[in-house]
């Protein structure tokens, strides 16, 4: 019993607390008003990561893998007859990542195991549906 709890204080003394509870990854839904639009995701370096038709889930890297390396995204919404819509999604600390080391994770989740994983970070919003407006008709 006592090895038992040896194991399990070891894997909170070495872990984050996010890291335990949080993916590296997030399912954002992409949804638009009218859906079809075409969409284009690009991260912060200008990469494209995803593209696709609304709706649609797509799974998105939390962390970049670098020390306290949060993604950030642009989704570019675009529709014949529509203007195209540009929106952001960004990473932002999560609960688990603030109090649970508190409780658990101490300085070992707070300054090194959580800070490369991205489980202490959250993308927001979780779901786009951007309205998109008609494009004025030229003559």
């Amino acid at each position: 019993m006592k090895k038992l709890i040896v194991v399990f204080l070891s894997v909170f003394a070495l872990s984050g607390c996010a890291t335990i509870v949080g993916d590296k990854t997030q399912l954002v839904q992409i949804n638009s008003q009218p859906p079809g639009a075409s969409f284009q995701i690009k991260d912060e370096t200008g990469r494209i990561v995803s593209q696709g038709t609304t709706p649609q889930g797509v799974t998105l890297a939390k962390s970049d893998g670098s020390y306290f390396g949060k993604k950030a995204y642009q989704i570019t919404f675009s529709k014949d007859g529509f203007q195209p819509v540009t929106l952001p999604i960004k990473s932002s600390v999560n609960g688990w990542y603030i109090g649970g080391n508190i409780v658990f994770g101490g300085l070992i989740g707070w300054l090194v195991v959580d800070p490369f994983n991205g489980g202490m970070y959250n993308l927001n919003p979780k779901e786009t549906n951007p309205i998109m407006v008609t494009q004025p008709i030229s003559h």
